[in-house]
């Protein structure tokens, strides 16, 4: 008997010429009897889901994803994925509405493909500042994204560090959300920042409760900005209430765009030193973004690097 490469479809009446291929091999688990765990990647980190999937032990399935002269976006699964536990990695980093889009695609792609669960793995969650009607007449951006991403056909969501928790109630679908909370309070400990001459501060009252939890867990004290927003980028802070003197402040804060809050709050407190540590993965273009923002707002920066050096 000849070796099969291919399933041919060749039901009664609905003879067709066209072959659907086989997963290829390593790309897919074996779950127990008939279950297939499958990583598929956006265009947004193709880098991070190689990662995850290499952690997984499996290889990326294979995906084609293109862009049409007019710009509209194209998605198409080039092996079967009927049966099969999907995952599609997608963060929402810039171009946020392109990525977005695509990730719907890819999730309406698997629905119509059959998949038998589709979860979308979302690290930066898109529109989540945008998660409340902060003015007359302005839209929950955020609710409009739940929605449409169970509309186009997802089982389950996975993300990290929502820029609020009730996020999850817009979903009507199971929402796995993490935290790198406990990784940041290692990696801060292992640099030896903990302790008496630290305190974590929280940029509003909305991160007051992650900022105690990690003060806990680097065994710091705790304070905060209390902030006016004056435009979409560009805050105001006028007190920090907590002891910050002659201590290692550290803000953590779920999103950072122009690095407004931070400046501010540095502003706030006189004879503020920012100080900056580098390593080699840190881009140089960055350092300088920081160092001269510091500088045009008369904020004094000392920057050390166990690898290199800076004169800047």
């Amino acid at each position: 008997m000849e070796s099969v490469s291919a399933t041919e479809v060749a039901l009664p009446g609905l003879e067709s010429s066209q072959v659907m291929s086989d997963p290829a091999p390593g790309h897919w688990i074996e779950r127990g009897p008939w279950k297939r765990l499958m990583v598929f990647a956006g265009r947004s980190h193709p880098v991070l889901a190689a990662r995850i999937a290499e952690q997984l032990g499996v290889e990326p399935g294979a995906v084609t994803l293109s862009t049409f002269a007019n710009d509209e976006s194209y998605c198409r699964y080039d092996e079967s994925i009927r049966g099969a536990d999907v995952f599609i990695v997608q963060t929402g980093a810039p171009p946020v509405d392109k990525n977005l889009m695509e990730l719907l695609l890819m999730i309406q792609a698997a629905k119509l493909a059959s998949a038998k669960r589709i979860t979308a793995v979302i690290p930066w969650f898109p529109y989540s500042r945008q998660d409340r009607k902060a003015k007359p007449r302005e839209p929950i951006s955020a609710r409009l994204v739940a929605d449409m991403l169970q509309l186009a056909g997802v089982d389950r969501v996975l993300t990290m560090d929502l820029h609020a928790g009730q996020i999850q109630g817009f979903f009507t679908i199971p929402v796995d959300h993490m935290t790198a909370l406990q990784l940041f309070a290692t990696h801060f400990r292992d640099l030896g920042l903990a302790g008496d001459g630290v305190v974590s501060v929280a940029p509003d009252a909305g991160r007051a409760k992650h900022a105690v939890r990690f003060g806990e867990m680097v065994e710091a004290e705790f304070a905060i900005m209390h902030k006016t927003r004056m435009a979409s980028d560009r805050v105001e802070v006028t007190e920090v209430t907590g002891r910050v003197r002659d201590k290692i402040a550290i803000v953590g804060d779920d999103v950072s765009t122009t690095g407004g809050t931070l400046i501010a709050g540095a502003r706030a407190n006189p004879n503020t030193v920012l100080r900056i540590r580098a390593d080699k993965a840190t881009p140089f273009d960055f350092v300088f973004q920081v160092t001269d923002l510091c500088a045009n707002n008369g904020i004094k920066v000392s920057f050390s690097s166990e690898s290199r050096e800076s004169k800047r």
